[in-house]
């Protein structure tokens, strides 16, 4: 979890047991209950995966009640770990990326998670497929119509309070709310809805690292017993549901499932990362009409107060046949003013400084600036466009690709607002974490996916970027 998220949580003594020793499964033992889990997962109709934080430990966010757990550390007067990324950079695990492959080839049906952390969603699990029981840290949502808006910053607030952002729906307006639980709030009624309902619908629920303590949560996975289904949970701790489970399994929740999917000779998929912004290039004639006075801005998508947090600075150059002084800003807003001779045509250059966590350093737009040329504006197909650049970014194996997703103009006052997106992430895998001694089962699940249903087409929420 963010170490912000716990610091901003109200107080409270008891927070369950922390400190709890980890247990692991011998090579052999561990191998055998792997195989036992995926023939499981092989056989199962209505697959419903319920997470903590310990699916998340691999990406750099620290759980709260391991050896190294926020509050075990707090309780020990010890000081909290360090993030090895910002949080809102943190990328999701082999876990997260394999449940994706399981929910494209039509076997998981249902993510349920604990974790405000959003990356299940950053992941690539369709939102109508998803119950995030405490919020989202980066998601906002309209207590009025109940449009959510999912932003790439972490939100300065939990607790279900107003931000300082409205609703973009011209009919509302409202004023937006964060989605993250504090303790004293009562989990939202339509996630927990959609997650009990799966959890009596499903045949296989599957623990992931979770410690299963927190009430009424931890007793969802519960539910699918009474119709006979069965309960796997992988953990390093032992939790107070073993008894009711059929599978126990105490080892890394990543090597666990990149053997499953090893044994269902099944392929990760690689994570993509896209973050968007916007340029916004206003003109306007001097009052002697003999030069133009222009503003080039770098922002965010979500809005011009909105912080951007992927890029760190920016470098701003011009054409060969210019002698405009170059600028670096770093500092955001990002805002640049100049003055050029109503005639002059030439290429505004941004060279884009990334923050850390990004998978590369930069990368270059270029903007053509014509005072006496009026350029239409256009609106792509945004999801088409984004695939186009996933499969350029998985086949070159590498970040950097950006493309113009819309661009919106308004003739007087002179302005162009232009929607670039960036791949700013890669990050591929591999299932062979196995001993070796694993072999893809006979009748693996290429059989299978031809006659369970793709996605089901169930009624989608509203989640603006």
């Amino acid at each position: 979890m963010s170490l912000g998220y716990a610091e901003k949580l109200s107080f409270i003594e008891d927070v369950g047991q922390v400190g709890m020793t980890e247990f692991f499964d011998s090579a052999h033992v561990l191998q055998d209950k792997i195989e036992q889990l995926a023939k499981l997962i092989e056989k199962s109709r209505h697959l419903v995966v319920f997470t903590g934080a310990g699916i998340s430990t691999s990406c750099g966010i620290p759980d709260f009640r391991g050896p190294k757990g926020i509050w075990t550390l707090q309780r020990e007067g010890k000081p909290l770990p360090e993030a090895s990324l910002p949080f809102h950079r943190a990328m999701p695990s082999m876990t997260h990326m394999a449940l994706v492959g399981l929910e494209k080839a039509g076997i998981l049906k249902f993510v349920i998670s604990q974790n405000v952390d959003g990356l299940h969603l950053r992941s690539g699990i369709p939102r109508e497929k998803l119950a995030e029981l405490h919020g989202n840290s980066f998601m906002e949502t309209c207590p009025s119509c109940g449009a959510e808006y999912y932003r790439d910053f972490e939100l300065e607030t939990i607790g279900l309070k107003e931000t300082s952002r409205r609703c973009s729906d011209e009919k509302c307006g409202a004023k937006l709310r964060d989605t993250v639980l504090d303790w004293e709030d009562a989990l939202p009624p339509k996630e927990m809805n959609l997650a009990e309902k799966h959890c009596r619908m499903g045949d296989l629920v599957l623990c992931l690292g979770t410690s299963l303590q927190i009430t009424p949560a931890c007793n969802l996975p519960l539910k699918s017993l009474r119709g006979g289904g069965k309960i796997v949970i992988v953990n390093l701790q032992k939790t107070p549901k073993d008894k009711k489970a059929s599978l126990v399994i105490h080892g890394f929740v990543d090597k666990v499932i990149a053997g499953v999917m090893e044994l269902l000779n099944m392929k990760i998929p690689p994570y993509i990362r896209i973050d968007l912004f916007q340029t916004i290039l206003s003109q306007s004639l001097s009052s002697d009409k003999k030069f133009v006075n222009w503003t080039i801005r770098i922002a965010s998508v979500h809005g011009l107060s909105a912080p951007l947090p992927f890029i760190k600075s920016v470098e701003v150059s011009f054409s060969n046949n210019q002698n405009y002084k170059e600028a670096t800003l770093d500092t955001q807003p990002f805002l640049l003013k100049r003055r050029t001779v109503l005639t002059e045509t030439f290429e505004i250059f941004l060279n884009l400084k990334f923050s850390d966590g990004c998978g590369c350093l930069n990368t270059r737009i270029e903007i053509p600036f014509n005072f006496q040329d009026s350029i239409e504006g256009f609106k792509l197909d945004k999801n088409a466009t984004l695939e186009k650049m996933r499969d350029a970014a998985i086949e070159d194996s590498k970040c950097g690709q950006n493309a113009v997703v819309e661009r919106k103009t308004i003739l007087v006052p002179k302005s162009e607002t232009t929607v670039h997106a960036i791949v700013t992430n890669v990050k591929t895998f591999d299932c062979q974490l196995s001993n070796g001694d694993m072999k893809p089962m006979k009748e693996g699940l290429n059989g299978l996916k031809t006659t369970r249903k793709q996605r089901s087409k169930g009624r989608k929420r509203k989640t603006r970027l």
